[in-house]
């Protein structure tokens, strides 16, 4: 890989670090920062053997998910809901879309 590519790489990396949604967007549930709070709207999984396991963990529509912590290297994420927390690698969070709350 040559330095143009690493380059470009790291920049998108960067970009991705930086969403700022407010109040009523509509966003992957990957991209809420720490203390944001969404509730989901709409799952995207074409595995459906994962979706059925994000549901038995009551990742359901309508339910509110608080980020809790983000690990050093963005996988995976601290969520609490329901009262409890739990922890779930980045990919599976992207295909969750939200609403944020605050």
């Amino acid at each position: 890989m040559d330095k143009i590519e690493r380059k470009k790489k790291k920049e998108a990396r960067k970009e991705e670090y930086n969403y700022v949604h407010k109040i009523g967007d509509i966003c992957p549930l990957s991209h809420l920062k720490i203390n944001q709070v969404g509730k989901v709207i709409n799952f995207n999984f074409e595995n459906k053997a994962l979706r059925r396991r994000l549901l038995d963990m009551g990742i359901t529509k309508g339910v509110e998910i608080e980020i809790v912590k983000i690990s050093p290297l963005h996988d995976p994420f601290n969520i609490r809901l329901r009262g409890y927390e739990l922890c779930i690698r980045k990919d599976e969070l992207e295909n969750i879309e939200c609403e944020v709350i605050k």
